[in-house]
């Protein structure tokens, strides 16, 4: 059994903005690293001290920054990249508001942007990915019982979710915060979610 934390990125200036990322690689801003030595701090009073921790991240410049400053902060090794772990690509609506982005295409969940990434294809992607992460990490760790944080993006971590409850998290008109942390048990390639923070938009 592994424990396992999903964590959506920090704050980048195109959140604050309202604006579509996907794959675009758009750097943390202020707030954003504030955000990640929070966490750092709502984490080194969960994890239990004298267990072995594993951080690791999306490839994507705002995840890994995430991912080193809580490494740093709580005294972990630098953190292992997966490109597995990226956001879901939005193809042309990278980079647009989300009111023109209803405008041009309508709902959130079934519009279909052309070179998008489809939903099935992520939730695959991130299983995949996940399952990957918590091979790795357990072999680095074992036979200890070791947790496992995994900084990653807001569209991937809801697929991670719906995937683990069966559709029924997260509920309709919640979003995950940047910064935010969702828990989680990896067993027997099993997912069971226990704890997660979902904001009403």
């Amino acid at each position: 059994m592994t424990a396992l934390t999903l964590i959506r990125h920090g704050e980048t200036d195109w959140n604050r903005d309202r604006r579509i990322q996907g794959s675009t690689d758009i750097p943390l801003n202020d707030t954003g690293r504030a955000q990640a030595r929070a966490t750092a701090q709502v984490l080194s009073e969960r994890l239990d001290g004298g267990a072995p921790v594993t951080i690791v991240s999306s490839d994507l410049a705002r995840a890994r920054e995430t991912a080193e400053i809580i490494a740093a902060e709580l005294g972990l090794a630098a953190p292992r990249t997966y490109a597995g772990l990226r956001e879901r690509a939005y193809g042309e609506a990278e980079g647009v508001g989300i009111d023109e982005f209803r405008t041009r295409w309508g709902d959130w969940y079934t519009a279909e942007v052309p070179g998008a990434e489809p939903w099935s294809d992520l939730r695959t992607r991130a299983i995949t990915a996940l399952g990957s992460v918590v091979r790795d990490h357990r072999r680095a760790t074992a036979p200890a019982a070791a947790s496992l944080i995994v900084v990653s993006h807001g569209a991937l971590i809801r697929e991670v979710m719906r995937h683990a409850t069966a559709g029924a998290l997260p509920l309709e008109g919640e979003r995950l915060a940047n910064g935010a942390t969702h828990d989680f048990v990896y067993e027997r390639d099993h997912l069971r979610l226990v704890t997660y923070a979902g904001l009403v938009t």
